[in-house]
């Protein structure tokens, strides 16, 4: 076989390698995991610290590594029950909710089914009521957070301005009240 030939052999052959890789490609991004799954694997690695962020439609994709975000093929309040349900079975984590203070001002005039939704919202967290703060606020605290601890932002499909819901996980076997009892105590003893 002369060298023209065999360089010719040789790109056909590259060319398939090449095309096979982006078929295999295309084949993976169809078949990625489903946002539950993907939910699911992140909340058994994080811990207290990290976030979750159920976000509405126009929430940004940060580009800061560790901040990870995910479509959700749903609406906010069905993804928020998901979330919820599951950091509340976790013995490792519970969950710290915040809420954006400018969603109690969003009018239903404006934005139909706000009010319901804010309804749902409040009723879906649980054990602690969410804490209302300005959204700049919140991202300030998503983006110190977010420098050294892990934060997971699931895009849903609602598109009401400031209804993300903000979760800070916490240690899910210490209460607030034994870490202060903890803390005490080593004060104590520093005396």
């Amino acid at each position: 076989m002369n060298s023209s030939k065999a360089k010719s052999l040789m790109v056909v052959v590259l060319l398939m390698a090449i095309s096979g890789a982006l078929l295999a490609q295309s084949k993976t991004e169809r078949s990625a995991p489903n946002w539950r799954t993907t939910f699911q694997s992140r909340l058994a690695l994080y811990g207290h610290r990290n976030w979750i962020v159920v976000a509405d439609s126009a929430f940004p994709v940060y580009s800061q590594p560790g901040i990870e975000t995910i479509a959700a093929d749903g609406d906010l309040a069905s993804v928020l029950t998901y979330v919820m349900k599951a950091i509340s079975s976790s013995k490792h984590v519970r969950a710290a909710v915040f809420l954006d203070k400018e969603l109690q001002f969003v009018d239903e005039g404006d934005f139909p089914g706000v009010t319901a939704l804010r309804k749902q919202i409040q009723a879906v967290p649980g054990k602690s009521a969410p804490t209302s703060i300005p959204h700049a606020e919140v991202l300030s605290k998503l983006d110190d957070a977010g420098k050294t601890f892990r934060i997971l932002f699931i895009k849903t499909t609602t598109a009401i301005p400031y209804t993300s819901v903000f979760i800070r996980l916490d240690c899910g076997y210490m209460s607030d009240p034994i870490e202060q009892k903890i803390r005490a105590a080593m004060d104590g003893a520093g005396k």
